[in-house]
């Protein structure tokens, strides 16, 4: 299926589900909000990555307008719903301010996946923000947890968070943040043992004497 949507390229990556903050300010963006609550119709947020359009974005709701300001401006709560492909940008829409694309809806598996991955994942997750003295609750039982949800807190750049955009199977997004701790934990690791001995260094330490006393 194919249809137009409004389009907010924004510097980041939104997935489906997930719940985004947006504070609209410039005046072509007033109007899509204003628009899309009226109509009652989402539009799209496809990623922008180093200043360039990507093909893939997650179509959004609002959920609710927190508040608008005396100039217009709007602090807005969205939710991601599914994840889109553009086949074509229309930049100048009739009587808008905004632009548009031509999109459609590849099919996406949100399904489960493999929970003995996602497990690996949750643990390798809970490693990383312990090692980085993070507290994070993400509102959901464990074993509700999939790649969506943890996505934006295991460190990955924004390239990787695109590139986890692309990937329309669960257990492939599972496989590629697990393959991604599995590659930082141990550097992170390496540092906090860094940190621990340059703590030491300077303190008295108990320490076993090297034995010289070896027979030739």
């Amino acid at each position: 299926m194919t249809n137009f949507i409004p389009i907010f390229p924004l510097g980041i990556v939104v997935y489906p589900g997930e719940k985004v903050h947006l504070h609209i300010f410039e005046p072509r963006y007033k109007q899509l909000v204003t628009e899309s609550v009226e109509n009652k119709k989402p539009f799209g947020i496809p990623t922008v990555v180093n200043n360039r359009l990507q093909e893939m974005g997650t179509l959004v709701q609002i959920t609710e307008i927190v508040q608008t300001y005396e100039n217009g401006e709007m602090d807005v709560k969205t939710q991601g719903l599914k994840v889109f492909r553009i086949l074509e940008v229309i930049k100048a829409v009739p009587e808008k301010l905004y632009s548009g694309a031509i999109v459609n809806y590849p099919e996406n598996d949100e399904d489960v996946g493999s929970r003995e991955i996602m497990q690996k994942v949750i643990r390798g997750v809970k490693e990383l923000h312990r090692l980085l003295n993070i507290s994070k609750d993400f509102k959901k039982p464990e074993d509700h947890l999939q790649s969506y949800d943890v996505a934006h807190h295991a460190g990955l750049s924004l390239e990787e968070e695109y590139e986890l955009l692309g990937l329309l199977r669960e257990v492939q997004r599972q496989e590629y943040i697990k393959r991604h701790l599995q590659k930082v934990l141990p550097m992170l690791m390496e540092m906090e043992q860094l940190k621990e001995k340059v703590k030491l260094n300077g303190h008295f330490r108990n320490l076993s004497a090297f034995d010289l006393d070896i027979d030739p």
